[in-house]
């Protein structure tokens, strides 16, 4: 089975925030900067999903509530940055991707 534009942008965004990831010290965490709402919005993400033909969910917080967002794959424009770790004690929250079990 061929790759989905949904598929292609999960892999192609998993690719740029381990990058991303790899090369922060352990007292940051990863955060995604929006700005397709009117003005922008901070959003530590801790996980990232998708499901085909077209959409991919961002999960985490903003302002410290519970957050999700579903973007079209035509739509997707962030910033990758850094933010300090919430909890120091606490090691840093790395982004996790979340793969649909069943692509049908």
């Amino acid at each position: 089975m061929g790759l989905t534009f949904a598929r292609q942008a999960f892999s192609n965004i998993m690719a740029q925030i381990d990058a991303f990831q790899e090369n922060l010290d352990d007292d940051k965490e990863v955060a995604v900067l929006l700005a397709s709402f009117g003005s922008s919005l901070l959003m530590t993400v801790t996980g990232i999903g998708f499901q085909n033909p077209e959409l991919v969910y961002f999960y985490g917080y903003v302002d410290g509530k519970p957050s999700q967002l579903i973007q079209h794959v035509t739509q997707i424009n962030f910033l990758l940055t850094s933010v300090d770790k919430e909890d120091p004690e606490k090691p840093p929250r790395r982004i996790g991707f979340i793969a649909p079990s069943d692509e049908a």
